[in-house]
């Protein structure tokens, strides 16, 4: 691991520290801007990793580094909605897109190094299943949130349990599963605070930073394939 990457990967977590500080102020264009910087740095890291990463790794590494461009586009896209509350629905429809089409990216980064995927992907349908019969009887999101987002948890959860069961291969596999755990406790998180009854900013703040962390270490993951 280099020590650049870590030195950025911290001050990207001090620049989404100020994010958060500037949501709570409730200045919401000087959020896009900041959250949109943090999430350049975790792009960037993944950019510096390419340069280096061996070559029978290299298109599996540039799946994931567009995976998390398409995270630094759901980020703006999300905050987005607060600047332009009007279009908000629709934008926040647009930024759940493009987590997903992030994660669709890392599923096809993955799979061809995973074995048992079909009985991974069978786990993870399942606890989808499971986890979306619970927020649908829990919560009442509108149908439109209902449809996307039946389609973002499939792809996050196969995702991760295909993840998390490849951990026994090597540290990439290991620090990748940590960042895709991250990423899908963090989303988890943001369902119940963004459709519950009541949102919370502490929630916001663990919601933040769990995702954060999480696509640092996805990011950060692809310097142990040098």
């Amino acid at each position: 691991m280099e020590l650049s990457a870590l030195i950025a990967a911290l001050c990207g977590i001090g620049i989404d520290l100020l994010f958060i500080r500037s949501e709570w102020e409730k200045r919401y264009l000087r959020s896009v801007i900041l959250k949109g910087l943090a999430s350049l740095v975790f792009c960037l890291i993944a950019v510096m990793a390419l340069g280096k990463v061996a070559a029978s790794y290299y298109g599996f590494a540039r799946l994931i580094a567009i995976g998390l461009f398409f995270g630094l586009l759901g980020d703006v896209l999300l905050n987005l909605r607060f600047v332009i509350p009007k279009s908000g629905q629709k934008i926040f429809i647009l930024g759940i897109v493009a987590f997903l089409t992030g994660h669709i990216l890392y599923l096809a980064a993955i799979i061809p190094i995973s074995d048992r995927v079909a009985i991974l992907s069978i786990i993870g349908a399942v606890l989808a299943i499971a986890l979306l019969i619970y927020i649908f009887r829990t919560l009442d999101p509108k149908p439109v949130f209902k449809a996307f987002g039946t389609l973002y948890l499939g792809a996050i959860i196969i995702m991760t349990t295909i993840a998390l069961g490849n951990i026994a291969g090597g540290s990439f596999n290991l620090l990748f599963a940590l960042g895709a755990v991250l990423f899908t406790f963090s989303d988890i998180v943001l369902i119940f605070n963004t459709f519950g009854k009541e949102s919370r900013f502490s929630l916001r703040v663990v919601n933040l930073l769990s995702y954060y962390l999480g696509q640092s270490a996805i990011a950060l993951s692809l310097f142990l394939l040098i």
